[in-house]
């Protein structure tokens, strides 16, 4: 996973005709920066403390011990992951799990967390327990936040290569054996309309938050005299909002309904 491990088993326990690959980000000082834009888009700071956060793949553990060791914010983290490839482990408690079941009680957190995971879990059957879960251990008045790559994102994120996840299904392992990227395509990246639909299913009221994190990422990491930053902060955010089903990360907000 982006900032997870890729899953070996569905969520309904039957394991998957290929294993999924491992696809963390390992960069420690890019895990700080994605959680100070969660912190933000989430606003974590105008709830009641502590918050009670679980973190769905947390690969090099850089999420979780930022929000665990958080200066300001009062957190009490969990993380699961399918396999333990952590650079960092203090600060929040981690648990090894199989497939989308999560090992927590009802309503246990006040803040879930799935960045750049639920294409990794699975098929849409396993995507759809991934998102269910989350709903079961969320609270009444909790949020959520969920990443995802856009399938229709020029360069495919994962593997580098051009028009990977446009391809229909079945000839998106050849070309990438093609190219010489891998063996197998193990991810399974949503369109903001399959997106929306799934979140729906789950019972989640929702608000893509695409276009804030675009302004956040601009601010955080492009110097002011970027010239990337000086246009693209000058295109109206109605503009943006309109093409954000082309943006190549898909963002929500989530909650109960």
């Amino acid at each position: 996973m982006s900032d997870a491990r890729a899953r070996n088993h569905l969520g309904d326990g039957h394991s998957m005709s290929s294993v999924r690959q491992p696809h963390a980000v390992l960069d420690l000082p890019s895990r700080r920066l994605k959680g100070l834009k969660i912190e933000r888009l989430l606003d974590l700071a105008s709830r009641p403390q502590p918050i009670h956060m679980l973190e769905v793949g947390t690969g090099s553990g850089g999420i979780a011990h930022y929000f665990g060791t958080h200066e300001h914010l009062h957190c009490e983290v969990d993380a699961v992951d399918v396999h333990d490839n952590r650079l960092i482990s203090d600060g929040y408690r981690y648990h090894q799990v199989q497939g989308t079941q999560l090992p927590f009680a009802d309503q246990s957190f006040d803040v879930v967390l799935t960045n750049h995971v639920i294409e990794h879990v699975g098929d849409q059957k396993a995507q759809s327990a991934h998102l269910a879960e989350l709903r079961r251990v969320m609270r009444e008045d909790g949020v959520g936040y969920l990443a995802v790559p856009n399938r229709w994102m020029l360069v495919e994120p994962h593997y580098r290569l051009a028009f990977l996840s446009w391809l229909p299904h079945a000839w998106r392992t050849p070309y990438l054996q093609a190219m010489r990227k891998g063996e197998i395509y193990d991810c399974e990246p949503l369109t903001q309309r399959r997106a929306e639909a799934m979140l729906h299913a789950a019972c989640f009221r929702f608000e893509s938050k695409a276009v804030e994190a675009l302004h956040l990422t601009l601010e955080l990491e492009y110097a002011r005299e970027s010239i990337f930053r000086q246009i693209l902060g000058r295109i109206p955010d109605g503009m943006l909002r309109a093409a954000s089903a082309l943006i190549p990360t898909l963002i929500y907000r989530f909650e109960r309904r």
